[in-house]
């Protein structure tokens, strides 16, 4: 199953920053279970919004050269308070350093102006074609359908086609 747990990209400096945004709806499937009585968003859905966020800015900033851009690591966690339904999460993410297989970005998610969540996280990229020739064939795919994706949470990105 996979979560889109960003609903929009609100800037993208190309090599540099994104802002985006999360905000939590009660209909989420998740929230049913954690907690029943008190639904918040699980931490580690908050440090994947960080993530999610920060794919977008690599993909964008290399014109989508990776098919795969995925957590490989993430360090210097710190949680603030919780995630509620009816709350926006605005996520910010900064490229620190870059390298051919990784990129490391600082980012935070702030709720109300208080950051709730930072992270130093290094995102690995790669293309599966790298993996195996027979996987490889699923590449172009996945760029085609990242690129509509994109056009869906920034609408005034340019065209990627």
């Amino acid at each position: 199953m996979y979560f889109s747990l960003i609903d929009k990209i609100d800037e993208l400096r190309v090599g540099e920053s994104i802002t985006a945004t999360k905000s939590l709806a009660m209909s989420e499937e998740y929230l049913r279970d954690h907690f029943p009585k008190f639904p918040v968003m699980p931490g580690v859905f908050m440090i994947e919004a960080m993530t999610q966020a920060s794919a977008w800015l690599i993909r964008v900033s290399e014109n989508f050269a990776h098919s795969m851009v995925v957590l490989k690591e993430t360090k210097n966690v710190k949680f603030g308070q919780f995630l509620q339904p009816g709350q926006t999460m605005v996520v910010t993410s900064k490229i620190v350093s870059d390298s051919e297989d990784s990129t490391v970005l600082k980012a935070q998610g702030a709720i109300e102006d208080q950051v709730r969540i930072r992270a130093q996280l290094t995102l690995a990229k790669y293309n599966l074609r790298d993996i195996s020739e027979h996987q490889g064939r699923f590449d172009a795919k996945l760029v085609k359908t990242l690129k509509e994706e994109l056009m869906l949470l920034w609408p005034d990105c340019p065209n990627y086609d």
